[in-house]
């Protein structure tokens, strides 16, 4: 009996010292986990854990199962927000405003950050900073490739991801600025030459196979379409060879200039593309490092110190001409 005793004494002891050993949590919160540029991001945290095995932190990389569930991702940061153990918290906004509003009711203590997608400007106090591509930039720099190679102008149809998605809006608005050298106009009519075609821009949910379809319909309906600006590559690497089977008959129209695509992001099978001439320019992000930097980020908002807004990772250009070298490294 005493034996017996003791064990369950030891036990509860174990039980009890349990949390005061578990790390502090900074917890990475992403659109969602179907998507391999969001896998990019999960190995950046998983390098800094390994880095960092002493720390009394720990990286934790979580989200809903499906890009498009909007709603899982707003229950996730509100149930992560609701434990102990979590000290810091950096979101992926899919829909900016609706997590901007579960921000608002969950008031939490602990430092909150955005990565790679923002809040809207009118609510970015409700975050210390953001950290990822500046997504205007990246807008703007494929829209000068596509006015580089079609400089009169023509006929355009974006491809854009989440409606409610503010990284994407700012990209779509960064193409436009640089196509119609105005800024601040919606959809282009006529501006700089640029018009866009009816039923564009088209929102695919983040889903490559989505995206296919979109070009696939949109190019039916306009044979003669001068220019696609893809603000996502999730036709490229969601669906790459759904993608190629599409744009091979237009291959000779892209290497001479008279068939644009300019898409985002440089990752799965997108730079394999591009040195097929099967798309015009791409512009990526750096998705491994916004992963990998984001731990330190959020240790420094805890402690205090002081975090420049925004936190800006780069871009990278590639084209069928420099696909072996426009990666950093």
């Amino acid at each position: 009996m005493k034996k017996l005793t003791l064990l369950a004494a030891a036990a509860v002891l174990a039980l009890g010292a349990g949390p005061a050993f578990a790390k502090k949590q900074l917890v990475i919160v992403v659109k969602g986990l179907d998507n391999p540029f969001f896998e990019a991001i999960h190995q950046g945290c998983e390098k800094w854990n390994k880095e960092n095995e002493s720390s009394e932190y720990e990286c934790f990389y979580t989200g809903p199962a499906s890009t498009s569930d909007e709603a899982g991702e707003a229950q996730i940061v509100q149930d992560m927000l609701g434990k102990a153990d979590t000290a810091a918290m950096a979101i992926s906004p899919s829909n900016a405003r609706l997590i901007a509003q579960t921000l608002r009711v969950a008031n939490p203590s602990i430092p909150v950050m955005t990565i790679d997608a923002d809040l809207a400007k009118e609510d970015s106090a409700l975050r210390m900073t953001y950290l990822g591509t500046d997504n205007y930039l990246m807008g703007k720099k494929i829209g000068e490739y596509i006015k580089k190679e079609k400089p009169d102008g023509g006929t355009i149809c974006t491809i854009e991801g989440n409606a409610g998605a503010d990284n994407i809006l700012r990209r779509a608005q960064g193409m436009r600025d640089a196509l119609s050298g105005q800024e601040g106009l919606g959809a282009l009519n006529g501006e700089g030459g640029w018009t866009e075609v009816s039923g564009c821009p088209v929102f695919t949910n983040d889903d490559g196979a989505k995206g296919v379809q979109a070009m696939t319909d949109i190019l039916a309906a306009n044979p003669e379409l001068d220019a696609f600006g893809v603000m996502g590559g999730w036709p490229l690497f969601g669906a790459p060879q759904a993608y190629r089977d599409l744009v091979k008959p237009y291959a000779d129209r892209i290497a001479s200039g008279d068939f644009v695509i300019g898409a985002a992001d440089t990752i799965g099978d997108e730079v394999a593309i591009a040195g097929e001439g099967l798309v015009t320019a791409l512009v990526g992000q750096r998705p491994f490092e916004m992963g990998y930097k984001a731990p330190s980020v959020m240790i420094d908002l805890i402690e205090g110190k002081k975090v420049e807004d925004p936190v800006f990772t780069g871009l990278d250009e590639c084209t069928k001409d420099n696909v072996d070298t426009c990666i950093q490294k």
